[in-house]
């Protein structure tokens, strides 16, 4: 018995694999290009809380893997390797979803960056656009009127 785990660890082990496959799920969600800032805050928002999710769910992730050192010095060795190899593939899937989570949070960080620029200058070119037409629209100067014409031109 000293070679099996706890119950205690398969329920920790199911709880860690459904909290895996749930944020592989979310992950995998195909990413569309979005054009409305406040969309992807909250696309940021639950990126960060999944991995707020993540650091929790790391002390479970620990616990399995001292529970696995501490069988296979107990255990004989083909039950060992098959609890060692357990715990690789879900080190595995967790190394890599970490790693996606870092890269989906800064890549849409980078992109609300460049979406809020476009904004910005968007604005400020409609802002100039408006007023090159006012100043279209206004009545040219009479052609004796030098001091006018210069000034126009000067706008101009």
């Amino acid at each position: 018995f000293d070679s099996l785990p706890p119950a205690h660890y398969k329920e920790t082990m199911s709880t860690i694999l459904a909290w895996i496959q749930q944020s592989e799920t979310k992950l995998s969600t195909p990413q569309v290009a979005v054009a409305e800032y406040e969309i992807m805050e909250q696309r940021l928002r639950e990126l960060k809380a999944l991995q707020s999710s993540l650091q929790e769910q790391q002390k479970g992730l620990n616990y399995l893997s001292t529970t696995v050192e501490d069988m296979s010095r107990k255990a004989p060795v083909e039950v060992s390797q098959r609890y060692r190899s357990e715990i690789e593939v879900i080190l595995g899937r967790w190394k890599k979803l970490s790693a996606q989570l870092v890269e989906h949070c800064q890549k849409l960080e980078e992109l609300m960056t460049k979406l809020q620029r476009f904004q910005n200058d968007t604005k400020t070119l409609k802002k100039w656009m408006a007023e090159v037409d006012v100043f279209l629209k206004e009545e040219w100067p009479a052609l004796g009127d030098s001091e006018a014409l210069e000034k126009q031109l000067e706008q101009c």
